[in-house]
């Protein structure tokens, strides 16, 4: 039934399946000429994810809290925050950082605003998850007895989204949210791939690079 209401076809992956070598056959040779000019913009990238990370974790955790029913036995503040955090999570990066462009105007700012957002519902969720899970009653017993088996987690669900906005912020560009994604529209379309290969390669390694080290604390951490 899928694929009858998808329109798939095979027949037309392998028909086209030569167009996607030569696509790959030119990505897969970069032109390292072009590089200068992605290290601005991949620079950007990195700065909107480390803020935007830092502000969405700094915000989520006091709402984290607030959100724990065993914690805060205000049940219509807790369904408020609940259902705020719910909202952001069903709304992909790209329509919030759509939003905040709109807003904001286009740039890095509204990436920045767009990826705290993000991270901002995912640790929170998170966090108040592993706060009922604890089960302190008070805040008083969770700050004391809690708190530091709650941090490494914090810091550890913080570093992976960390990981995720690297991602998801080089292609904010493509609703005007600065970044990596703008160069990388361009490349796409003017069709020039080499230059495409050279901006996604240089990706590449960041991401490995974040990755490794993010690994690497959150082994320190657990």
């Amino acid at each position: 039934l899928s694929l009858e209401m998808t329109g798939f076809d095979m027949g037309i992956i392998v028909s086209k399946f030569s167009k996607m070598l030569d696509l790959m056959k030119k990505i897969l040779q970069p032109d390292w000429t072009f590089f200068p000019k992605v290290v601005s913009p991949l620079i950007d990238t990195i700065k909107m994810s480390i803020l935007g990370t830092v502000i969405g974790c700094l915000l989520a955790l006091p709402v984290a809290i607030l959100s724990s029913s065993n914690i805060n036995h205000n049940l219509p503040i807790v369904s408020v925050c609940r259902f705020i955090l719910a909202l952001i999570r069903t709304l992909p990066t790209l329509i919030i950082a759509l939003v905040c462009a709109l807003i904001f105007s286009l740039g890095t700012f509204s990436g920045t605003v767009a990826i705290a957002i993000f991270t901002f519902g995912i640790v929170a969720k998170m966090l108040f998850e592993a706060m009922e899970a604890l089960g302190a009653n008070k805040f008083q017993a969770f700050w004391s007895a809690c708190v530091p088996q709650i941090l490494p987690v914090y810091l550890s669900h913080s570093l992976y989204c960390f990981e995720m906005n690297v991602r998801a912020s080089a292609i904010l560009g493509y609703v005007g949210a600065g970044g990596l994604g703008i160069t990388i529209n361009e490349r796409i379309g003017w069709r020039d791939y080499n230059s495409l290969g050279m901006v996604l390669l240089s990706l590449f390694v960041v991401v490995v690079a974040i990755d490794f080290f993010s690994e690497y604390l959150r082994r320190k951490l657990s």
